[in-house]
This record gives C-alpha cells, structure tokens and sequence, in this order.
C-alpha cells in the first residue's frame, strides 16, 4: 500500500519530467504577453495623454503579435499557454480600472516599467538557462522590442516627473 501511495505522489513529478523543460517560461512568457495587450487597451481608452495612448497602442500592436508567434510556437510542442493574464496581472488592471486621469498615467507607467523589467529578465533567463533551442530563439528575437518598451515607458516616467508630460 505504502509502494503504491510513492508511486501516485510520483506521477505528477513523472509527468513534469517529460513534458517541455521550458513550459514554465511558455507560460509566464504568455501571461505577460496577454497582460500588456489587456492593459494596452484599457490605457489606450482611459489616459488623457496623447504620449501614453501611443506607447499603450504600441504595447497593443508588439505584444499582440508576439503573443501569435509564441502561441504557434507552444502550439507546435502540444504547450497549451493561458487564456488570460496570471493573478498578479489581473490584480494590476483591476486597480487601473477604478483610477482615472493622471493618476491613471501615473499607475499605468509605473506598472508598465515594473511589467518590462521583469519579462526582460524573463527572457535573459531564457535565453541564457533555457534547454528549448526554440523557446532561446523566441526569447531572443522578443528581448531588443521588450527592451526598447522599458526604454519608452521610462521616458514617459521622466517626463511625468518632470511634469513635461502632455495633460
């Protein structure tokens, strides 16, 4: 009885050990993705900043076409990736719902610089650990755009400082 219990706590164990090495960055890799296009919208519908509605429309066209390649990517591996974005993200767009205006700007830049620190790192991650030759060559084709974001949503967090932000 007690081989047998051993063996049912293994399988799932078993089971991780032969899917895909790199699922786990498939799937952050497309919460991530699904949350800057969700919260590309809702900035792109909510800031009073022309600026802002730019850089949300770009996080709307980069990531909506980067979340395509990544899904047929999963999809040729049989790596079925979420629906929607992780807890945490929801967690960020459900607060952004309820502001509005500058403070709206102000959260949304915030969690935007937050949000491309930490997929950068994601993708250094993969790029330099990962064992899925083709999850490396996604990462790194992704790394310079997600890269060029921080860059982006940085200067729009410099001139909201500085309060040279178009309101």
């Amino acid at each position: 009885m007690k081989t047998l219990f051993l063996c049912v706590l293994a399988l799932p164990v078993m089971a991780l050990a032969a899917s895909n090495p790199d699922e786990s960055f498939y799937k952050k890799a497309a919460e991530a993705g699904l949350s800057e296009v969700e919260l590309g919208q809702l900035a792109s519908n909510k800031s009073p900043d022309p600026d802002v509605k730019k850089f949300a429309d770009m996080m709307v066209r980069d990531h909506g076409a980067a979340n395509q390649k990544l899904q047929a990517l999963a999809s040729s591996k049989n790596i079925s990736l979420p629906t929607r974005p992780g807890i945490s993200q929801m967690a960020t767009k459900a607060k952004l719902d309820v502001l509005s205006g500058q403070t709206f700007d102000k959260s949304y830049i915030k969690s935007q610089v937050k949000a491309h620190e930490e997929t950068a790192a994601l993708l250094k991650k993969e790029i330099s650990s990962g064992q899925d030759a083709d999850a490396q060559a996604f990462a790194k084709s992704v790394l310079p755009t997600v890269q060029a974001h921080l860059a982006a949503v940085r200067g729009l967090a410099a001139a909201e400082k500085s309060g040279s932000a178009s309101h």
